[in-house]
């Protein structure tokens, strides 16, 4: 009999190495405004202000990268099953464990991508009405995670088959090759993105916002710390997800959106919505132009046996027209 497919609930947290710790819990604590759950020597475990548990882990390390991006599953057989798929289609696993997560499976993905996912974690009380401890502009919880991928269309449908992801929109060309696409297990538009370019990179991890005007404030908050270079695109509305959007550098260039205003995809009939590549409404609604930054820059991602995936060029070259 075919073992059921492993039920993933939703993107749950990330691990940066960064080359200066100080200097990142002053952008993610002291200006973004994050939630210290847990320090250890060498580490901060972050978490926005909704989250029960850490969804942002910073690493000290001599270089900066990622690495691995974690979703939580449904049960302890949600595991087993996905060690037995690394099993039948060869790809590397190990059983690891974190601060708050027991029992974790590490893999790398078809297409490079360091994942993991785990069941158990133990959670806090949420800060979301403690509105005296709020600070900075309100990251309120994890959102989504991009990833950039010679292979969309490959990715996409394997996610797809193997583990329950369903599109909400995509990107093509005239020929039909799929440049870019956003997929979901929750029930929003993704928690998992994945846009062309060499990689596997991670392009950015998201946080949601409560409101507009919570990611302008994020703007004002970097000028008025005298640091308006880590905004790097926005912020402004994607046509794609119908997102208000801020994306901006950390100290070692990872970058992170803001996010808030996309909608629900829960509907049995709900159908992708398809944009062609270079629709000046698909990157942003206004039709603002992309830096070009945004569609070639990213942060490497850790091998699995150590160091990091080296980024392939894939067969789709170039990047849409609309770009600064």
């Amino acid at each position: 009999m075919t073992a059921p497919r492993p039920d993933v609930i939703r993107i749950a947290h990330t691990v940066f190495t960064v080359t200066d710790l100080e200097a990142s819990r002053d952008f993610y604590v002291n200006l973004l405004g994050m939630n210290v759950l847990h320090e250890t020597p060498g580490a901060l475990y972050l978490r926005g202000v909704e989250d029960r548990e850490w969804t942002l882990k910073l690493e000290q390390s001599p270089e900066a990268g990622v690495r691995h991006i974690a979703y939580r599953v449904r049960t302890d057989a949600c595991l087993d099953g996905l060690a037995a798929l690394a099993e039948r289609e060869g790809l590397p696993y190990r059983w690891e464990e974190e601060l708050d997560r027991p029992r974790m499976l590490r893999m790398q993905d078809p297409f490079g991508v360091p994942v993991a996912f785990f069941r158990e974690s133990k959670t806090y009380p949420w800060l979301l009405q403690d509105y005296h401890q709020h600070r900075g502009p309100g990251l309120q919880r994890v959102d989504h995670v991009n990833v950039m991928t010679p292979d969309v269309a490959g990715m996409m449908n394997w996610y797809g088959r193997e583990l329950g992801f369903r599109t909400s929109e995509f990107t093509e060309d005239e020929a039909g090759r799929i440049w870019a696409a956003w997929i979901q297990r929750r029930g929003g538009v993704h928690d998992l993105a994945m846009t062309n370019g060499a990689g596997p990179r991670l392009h950015h991890w998201a946080y949601w916002m409560p409101d507009a005007m919570s990611i302008i404030r994020t703007c004002d908050i970097l000028a008025g710390a005298r640091q308006p270079e880590r905004i790097e695109r926005g912020p402004g509305r994607h046509g794609i997800s119908n997102a208000f959007f801020l994306y901006i550098r950390d100290p070692d260039g990872h970058r992170i959106e803001l996010y808030t205003s996309d909608y629900i995809t829960v509907d049995p009939d709900f159908e992708p919505i398809r944009w062609q590549l270079n629709d000046p409404r698909r990157q942003t609604l206004w039709g603002a132009k992309t830096p070009r930054s945004w569609f070639e820059e990213g942060s490497l991602l850790e091998a699995f046996g150590g160091g990091w995936v080296k980024p392939v060029e894939g067969e789709l070259k170039g990047i849409p027209a609309h770009v600064i």
